[in-house]
C-alpha cells in the first residue's frame, strides 16, 4: 500500500497525456499573456488596502521595505515554479509537480488543497468586487436592497447577486477559450495599471519629505492579544510581539504577502502555452517584478502624501487624495479596484479549473471532467460545475473568516513545490530544464523556511479548518482517487501481463 500511495508518474507520460485529442488544450498564449495573466491576478485589493493597514499599525513608512521583503519571498517561490513549468508544462501547477517529485498522495493533498484556495479565493474576490460595484452605485444614486448585497451587510436572507452574476459572466468567458480570456484580460489590466501609474504620478506631486519622519518608527510593545502574530509564534519563540522597529517590518511584511498572492496561478497555464520552456518562466518571474514595483511605489507616494499615523485602513489611497484636497481621484480609484477585482477572479477562476481537469485527467477524479470542447479546446465541463458552485457560494455565503484559509493554501503549495524541485533534481537529473533555480537546494530549503515562517503568523483557528479540509480529502482519495487513478490501473496491467509473459506497457 505504501509504494502504491506515493508511486509517481513520469514527467514523459504526463506530457503524453497532454496530446491526446479529447483531453487537449489548445496551447494560444505567449509570454506576454502569461505576464498579463500574473499582473492581473496579483493586483487587487492588496495595493488598495493593504498599505494603509501595516503603514499605521505595523511598519510607518517603512511598509516600502515590507513590500520588498514579502517580494523577496514570493522570488523564491517564483524560482522554483519556474523551473517545474518549463520542465513539466502539463495543466495543474502544484499539483502536477508534486505527481512527478513526490508521489500520488502527496499530489492528491496539494490538488485538494489548491481546489479549496482557487474556489474561496474566487468567492470572496468577487464578493469584494460587488462591494466597489454597490459603493459606486450608491454614488450615483442606485440603492440596491439589502438582501441583493452582501451576506456578511444583509440581516436574515441574502443572497449577492453581483458576486453571483460575476462569477457567471466569467465562467462563460472561460468556456470560450483562454485566448478570450487572455485578451479580456488584456484590456482590463490595462486599465487597473493605468489607475495605479495616475496614482503614483499625480500622488508624486503631493509628497512632504515631514510625511517620512520617521521613516522606521520606534519599535513599541503590544499585548499578546492585539498582534497580528499568532499565539504559535509566540509559544514556538519566546517573544513578545512589537510593531513598528525592524521587527515591525518583518510582521507587516507577512501580513502584505497576501497581495502578492496570485503570481502561482500562471503555472497553471503552462499546458496551454505555446514555448512553455521559454515563456512560462518570464511570464512567472516578470509579473512578480512588476507587481513589486507597483506595490513599493504605491507605498512610498501615500506614505508621503499623508502621515502614517493618519492613514485610512479601509481606503488609504483614496482617502490620502481627499485629505490633500483632491476627493476626485477617490471615485476614480474605486473604479480602478472594482476593474482589478474582475481579472481577479477570472485568473482564479481559470487556475481552479486546470488543476480539476488535470486531476480528473489523471483519474483522481472522474474522467467525465476531463475531457475538452470538441470547437474552444477549454475544459468546459469542470468549468461550469465549478462556477455554478462558486457563484453559489460567492452569493450566499459571508467569507470573511473563510478568506484566511486561501493564504493558508497558497503557503503549503509553496513548501510543496520548493521541495518538490530538491527530490526531481535529484531523481531525475537527465530531464532537459529550460530554466533551472540557481544554488539549489539553498534556494528552496530558504523558500520552504520562508513559507513556514509566514504559515505560522496565521492564526489558530485558519490551521483547525485547514486540517479538517485536507481530512476530507484523505477520505475522497481513499474511497474514489486510489482505486481509479490511471497511473494505478497502468500499473495494474504491467504486473498482469508480466506474470502471463506479454509484453509490457512502458
Amino acid at each position: 500500500m505504501s509504494s502504491t500511495l506515493f508511486r509517481t508518474k513520469k514527467v514523459e507520460q504526463s506530457i503524453l497525456d497532454t496530446e491526446e485529442p479529447e483531453h487537449a488544450l489548445k496551447k494560444s498564449l505567449s509570454a506576454l499573456d502569461l505576464t498579463v495573466f500574473g499582473v492581473g491576478v496579483i493586483i487587487g485589493t492588496g495595493i488598495f488596502v493593504l498599505t494603509g493597514t501595516v503603514a499605521k499599525n505595523n511598519a510607518g513608512p517603512a511598509v516600502a521595505l515590507a513590500f520588498v521583503v514579502s517580494g523577496v519571498v514570493c522570488a523564491l517561490a517564483a524560482l522554483c515554479y519556474a523551473e517545474f513549468a518549463s520542465t513539466v508544462p502539463v495543466a495543474g501547477s502544484a499539483y502536477t509537480f508534486s505527481y512527478a517529485s513526490l508521489g500520488e498522495l502527496p499530489a492528491w493533498i496539494i490538488g485538494w488543497d489548491l481546489v479549496l484556495e482557487f474556489a474561496l479565493g474566487t468567492a470572496v474576490v468577487a464578493v469584494g468586487w460587488s462591494g466597489y460595484i454597490h459603493s459606486l452605485l450608491d454614488n450615483a444614486g442606485i440603492h440596491l436592497p439589502a438582501t441583493l448585497g452582501s451576506r456578511d451587510a444583509a440581516e436574515g436572507f441574502g443572497f449577492d447577486i453581483l458576486a453571483a452574476l460575476l462569477v457567471l459572466v466569467l465562467t462563460g468567458i472561460l468556456v470560450l477559450g483562454t485566448k478570450l480570456s487572455a485578451r479580456v484580460t488584456s484590456i482590463v489590466v490595462a486599465i487597473k495599471v493605468t489607475v495605479v501609474l495616475t496614482v503614483i504620478v499625480a500622488g508624486a506631486f503631493l509628497i512632504k519629505g515631514d510625511n517620512y519622519d520617521p521613516f522606521i518608527p520606534k519599535a513599541k510593545e503590544v499585548p499578546a492579544g492585539d498582534s497580528l502574530q499568532s499565539p504559535l509564534i509566540q509559544l514556538m519563540f519566546g517573544w513578545a510581539p512589537s510593531n513598528f522597529g525592524v521587527m515591525g517590518i518583518f510582521t507587516a511584511a507577512s501580513v502584505v504577502f497576501f497581495a502578492f498572492i496570485g503570481f502561482d496561478v500562471v503555472a497553471t497555464a503552462a499546458e496551454e502555452t505555446r514555448n512553455p520552456q521559454r515563456d512560462m518562466p518570464r511570464g512567472i518571474l516578470g509579473s512578480l517584478f512588476i507587481c513589486t514595483a507597483l506595490y513599493v511605489l504605491v507605498s512610498i507616494v501615500v506614505t508621503g502624501m499623508q502621515h502614517y499615523s493618519d492613514l485610512s485602513i479601509t481606503a488609504p489611497l483614496a482617502d490620502a487624495f481627499k485629505a490633500t484636497g483632491h476627493p476626485w481621484f477617490a471615485g476614480f480609484i474605486s473604479f480602478g479596484a472594482a476593474v482589478g477585482l474582475t481579472t481577479v477572479c477570472m485568473i482564479l477562476l481559470l487556475g481552479q479549473t486546470r488543476v480539476f481537469f488535470a486531476m480528473s485527467r489523471d483519474g483522481l477524479l472522474p474522467r467525465f471532467f476531463s475531457h475538452v470542447h470538441p470547437r474552444f479546446k477549454t475544459p468546459h465541463r469542470p468549468t461550469i460545475l465549478l462556477g455554478v458552485l462558486i457563484a453559489v457560494l460567492a452569493g450566499f455565503t459571508p467569507l470573511s473568516e473563510l478568506a484566511e484559509l486561501v493564504n493558508i493554501g497558497t503557503l503549503f503549495a509553496f513548501v510543496v513545490v520548493a521541495i518538490g524541485v530538491i527530490i526531481l533534481r535529484r531523481s531525475r537529473p537527465d530531464l532537459h530544464r529550460a530554466f533551472r533555480t540557481p544554488w539549489v537546494p539553498f534556494i528552496p530549503i530558504l523558500s520552504v523556511a520562508a513559507s513556514l515562517w509566514l504559515m505560522f503568523n496565521l492564526p489558530a483557528e485558519t490551521w483547525i479548518r485547514f486540517a479538517i479540509w485536507m481530512a476530507i480529502g484523505i477520505v475522497v482519495y481513499f474511497l474514489y482517487g486510489h482505486s481509479h487513478s490511471r497511473l494505478g490501473r497502468h500499473h495494474e496491467t504491467t504486473v498482469e501481463q508480466v506474470v502471463k509473459g506479454e509484453p509490457g506497457m512502458d
